[in-house]
């Protein structure tokens, strides 16, 4: 049976006008389509790809104006006449390609779970990109194996927090890579079996100390600082995984300008055709592997998205997932500064933007 809208007739969005500019905005609720489900948004995970998609170099994402945001959080206040797996007041959380910094969203069931009850609407609000990237990337992609060895880049952030707890639950060894000594102590507890701290130690020379042989898995969101690095140090069958360019992208708040977008052409030619990571001949010979992924292709394999939850809450009721390290939380009217400072190389774990009624 249909549900009565329960819903405002309008609700706030946080739209991208031009990379340095975002407004919020008034925007008219859409029809209820028959799959779909409408949530009251509580929380919405804020992501490195956000910033991306803001500066407008994210290949999916490239008009404007446009709402960033993929994973949020929240309570189902109308369903379409043809769900199955929700109901309203449910509390879930969820995805979208796109539109999470919302007050209000509309997504497919498909898209949508239970909220682990245990945890807070912040916690699952920053769970599902970062849990989802990393199993994609390590389950899927990579086929990772027991007895495995693992390095982790930018381990101490929201992807490399769930990438290192799913390779210890697969049996791998587990070198995580920190920026800043303060974020040693949470790659700790979260089961690395060594820790590379780069603003005191020299990155490669540990890693070769760590693992004489390479890594059978390397996770790489940097880009140019490190990926050609990260290549060298695979051992043989190795596998790279790439899922980001962050290196490239403006840092500590930096605007982007002629310049940086100078800085941006340059560094993509000089990875690509001056310097290039790897050549074919090589990889070949040395029975390599270069793996890029992007998050916004799982949207459509239900099967693996299925699996993903499955496996999520199997490891959730063992205690072998951990809630989300947060980071800070934000008023809905905050996200300039979460974006300060997701972009300040500071922040340990996920950052949360919370939607308060009125």
């Amino acid at each position: 049976m249909k549900t009565k809208p329960k819903h405002p007739n309008t609700h706030k969005e946080i739209v991208v006008i031009h990379p340095n500019k975002m407004v919020i905005q008034e925007k008219v609720s859409e029809k209820l389509g028959p799959n779909e489900v409408r949530i009251s948004v509580k929380a919405i995970g804020v992501n490195y790809a956000d910033i991306a998609v803001k500066m407008g170099v994210y290949a999916a994402a490239k008009k404007y104006p446009i709402t960033p945001g993929y994973e949020f959080s929240g309570e189902v206040i109308e369903i379409g006449t043809k769900v199955k797996n929700a109901k309203v007041s449910d509390a879930i959380f969820g995805l979208t390609r796109f539109g999470a910094y919302s007050t209000e969203i509309i997504v497919n069931e498909n898209h949508v779970w239970p909220k682990p009850k245990n945890w807070s609407f912040e916690e699952a609000a920053g769970f599902q990109v970062t849990f989802l990237t990393a199993y994609y990337g390590l389950v899927d992609r990579a086929h990772l194996k027991s007895k495995e060895k693992v390095l982790i880049h930018s381990a101490a952030g929201g992807v490399g927090t769930v990438a290192i707890q799913i390779a210890k639950i697969m049996g791998a060894t587990v070198v995580g890579v920190v920026g800043k000594s303060h974020k040693i102590s949470t790659v700790k507890k979260l089961g690395a079996d060594e820790i590379i701290d780069k603003s005191t130690e020299d990155l490669w020379s540990k890693a070769e100390e760590y693992s004489h042989d390479g890594y059978d898995v390397i996770l790489d969101p940097n880009g140019p600082s490190t990926l050609k690095q990260s290549y060298q140090h695979l051992t043989k069958g190795g596998r790279l995984l790439i899922y980001g360019f962050h290196s490239m992208l403006p840092q500590h708040n930096q605007k982007i300008n002629c310049w940086k977008w100078l800085q941006i052409i340059y560094q993509y030619l000089y990875m690509t055709r001056i310097n290039p990571v790897f050549n074919p001949f090589s990889a070949v010979s040395e029975n390599k592997g270069i793996i890029g992924f992007n998050l916004i292709f799982l949207f459509e394999r239900k099967e693996l998205l299925k699996q993903a939850i499955d496996d999520f809450t199997t490891w959730l009721k063992s205690g072998k997932i951990k809630p989300p390290v947060i980071y800070k939380t934000y008023s809905f009217e905050q996200v300039a500064e979460a974006h300060k400072d997701i972009q300040s190389g500071e922040t340990v774990g996920k950052l949360i933007l919370v939607v308060e009624r009125k």
